[in-house]
């Protein structure tokens, strides 16, 4: 891998987003990218509301210009921190549309980093933000979506439905992150009630996976694939990384679709690594 881009609110500086692209980058001897999209409609306060309390032009441009200064040193703050690890960097700001210029930036990485509860916005949501979703929905290369407290990984879970979507992102992950190949790797796969536990391609599957990962184990499980998902990726702990499959309006598919990564974006707070092919 030759590029990560990482994302970064210059206003709400995500830390951990930047510890994990630098970890990432070190083991990967990876050029480092930070995005610093200074959306010009987007400010650390309420414009109108400050218009209605009667705020003069010159209060307004006082605080603009803190917000630029924040910004600023959010930029700096990078660059030091890339500079400290010994990596390669540049940076990358522009005053269109938060989500369209990191849209435009994707077409152009191997892997974009960027924290799951990132808004650009003055008003904070819970996960699965609007911004996330819009850029999961649309993103040109597979994303890391990275906690608030940074934890190195010590596992890699593989979702696995027997799907295309779910293979890609598992290669997708093999090409890209082969530092990680050392790691205890788990497949996990779920059948509906019923259905038994046979793994869906099993020779193909596992010949695949033999060449990438050659320790891997598999667990194969019936019930309701939200919930028993749910609670084999909380016992894994805050280190384990989970690929998942597609992020993609209109896919189908009986458990890695857009629902799911909404899900477990909404239920857990551990690193999840997405990847869909168009």
């Amino acid at each position: 891998m030759k590029k990560i881009a990482a994302i970064f609110d210059g206003l709400k500086f995500s830390e951990s987003t930047l510890q994990y692209a630098i970890d990432i980058a070190k083991e990967q001897a990876s050029h480092l990218t930070g995005i610093f999209p200074d959306d010009f409609i987007y400010n650390s306060f309420n414009i109108n509301k400050l218009i209605s309390a009667g705020a003069t032009a010159g209060k307004i441009a006082e605080m603009e210009q803190l917000d630029k200064q924040k910004r600023d040193e959010a930029a700096v703050a990078f660059g030091n921190a890339a500079t400290n690890a010994g990596l390669p960097y540049s940076v990358h700001r522009d005053n269109s549309i938060a989500i369209q210029e990191v849209l435009h930036e994707s077409i152009y990485a191997d892997l974009m980093v960027i924290n799951t509860t990132e808004t650009f916005q003055l008003k904070e949501q819970a996960p699965p933000t609007d911004f996330i979703r819009s850029l999961l929905s649309e993103v040109q290369c597979p994303v890391l979506l990275v906690p608030a407290v940074h934890v190195p990984f010590n596992k890699i879970v593989l979702l696995y439905d027997g799907e295309p979507s779910s293979v890609f992102a598992i290669k997708m992950c093999c090409y890209l992150l082969p530092s990680l190949h050392q790691l205890p790797v788990q497949v996990i796969s779920v059948n509906d009630p019923g259905a038994g536990l046979h793994l869906d391609d099993n020779k193909l599957m596992r010949e695949f996976l033999t060449l990438h990962f050659p320790h891997a184990t598999y667990k194969v499980l019936e019930g309701r694939v939200e919930s028993t998902i749910l609670e084999e990726l909380k016992a894994q702990g805050p280190g384990a990384l989970t690929v998942l499959g597609a992020y993609r309006r209109g896919m189908v598919s009986r458990w890695l679709r857009e629902s799911m990564a909404d899900f477990l974006m909404r239920e857990l707070t551990t690193p999840l690594f997405i990847a869909h092919n168009k």
